[in-house]
């Protein structure tokens, strides 16, 4: 029988695209200097979060120095502070900061993975990989049965998610668009957390707070 457990095993086993096993385990090695005491994790990262997750949160796919150093799902990078700031102000994660996989940080209601399991080089994973990954998904999806919100961090994740619950057409992506899928499940749409959103203020604190306060209002309906 599946289960959560075992779906971590075999993400972090995975060995499936070798564009991505071979970046992962480079980067691994080569490390970033302000890292070079660090272990990393080099492996596909496992999502993480709450069981019985209402809220379902997708990014795009591991950092290269952030989860695919730490393990995991945005943690040890500046889009993960940006994220988990905003889950715990709406009441989802126990704390604001996500800095390793031992610091203490559980989600409540929440649950949070990737179309991507895989550090892809220039954070460009191709249709190809992520339809490869897309297996994982769906095994997921199937185990994460109280899910009624999914929240998408850019566009890429919003194109797997509307594949996957079989939204077609596809409306175009956009901060704050909200599709309900065939089954009742409401997918609604962020900007990515990244520099280049943050720092050029295309994404702002206050808008992603207000797509997760959306999340949760809907969530609890």
């Amino acid at each position: 029988m599946d289960s959560l457990k075992q779906l971590r095993v075999d993400v972090s086993a995975c060995v499936a695209c070798p564009r991505l096993v071979e970046w992962r385990e480079s980067v691994a090695v080569e490390k970033r200097a302000s890292f070079r005491d660090d272990e990393y994790w080099g492996k596909g990262v496992p999502g993480f979060g709450d069981p019985d997750a209402s809220v379902w949160v997708m990014g795009l796919a591991p950092a290269a120095h952030g989860a695919n150093r730490t393990g995991r799902m945005f943690t040890g990078d500046r889009s993960g502070d940006w994220l988990y700031r905003a889950m715990h102000r709406a009441g989802l994660g126990s704390q604001e900061t996500s800095v390793h996989a031992n610091d203490g940080l559980t989600l409540h209601g929440a649950w949070v993975s990737s179309a991507v399991r895989c550090a892809p080089p220039d954070n460009k994973p191709t249709p190809e990989e992520r339809d490869t990954c897309r297996g994982f998904l769906q095994r997921e999806r199937e185990l994460l049965t109280d899910v009624r919100v999914v929240v998408c961090l850019g566009s890429f994740a919003y194109e797997a998610v509307c594949k996957e619950w079989g939204v077609r057409p596809r409306p175009k992506f956009g901060h704050g668009v909200e599709v309900t899928a065939p089954d009742g499940t409401v997918i609604i749409c962020s900007f990515h957390p990244s520099q280049q959103n943050t720092f050029t203020g295309k994404l702002t604190e206050p808008m992603l707070d207000a797509v997760f306060s959306r999340a949760v209002s809907l969530a609890k309906h």
